[in-house]
């Protein structure tokens, strides 16, 4: 879990899972444009690569091959864990 909560930490990973939330099945090329149009994110292909690679160590991102391309997929199903770990209790109104 411990592996969750860095991947997490970084906004331009939450900004990666945001656009994968948004629009699932991303290659590269398509994460790299939305994070500058969208969040003003201006990292190299490299360092949005890496950023994937925390995100799938994490269990947070799977990649899949098409060819040339690799397309990312988000999987929130590690986010899922965290939250069924430590509910969060609803208010009384």
């Amino acid at each position: 879990m411990t592996d969750i909560f860095a991947a997490i930490a970084d906004p331009t990973r939450r900004a990666i899972l945001d656009e994968l939330a948004e629009r699932d099945g991303q290659t590269l090329v398509e994460l790299c444009a939305r994070l500058t149009a969208r969040h003003g994110i201006g990292s190299s292909r490299q360092a949005v690569s890496q950023h994937l690679d925390i995100l799938a160590a994490a269990g947070l991102v799977t990649a899949e091959r098409r060819g040339r391309y690799k397309v990312h997929h988000a999987d929130f199903a590690p986010l899922r864990a965290v939250a069924d770990r430590w509910p969060i209790p609803r208010e009384e109104t």
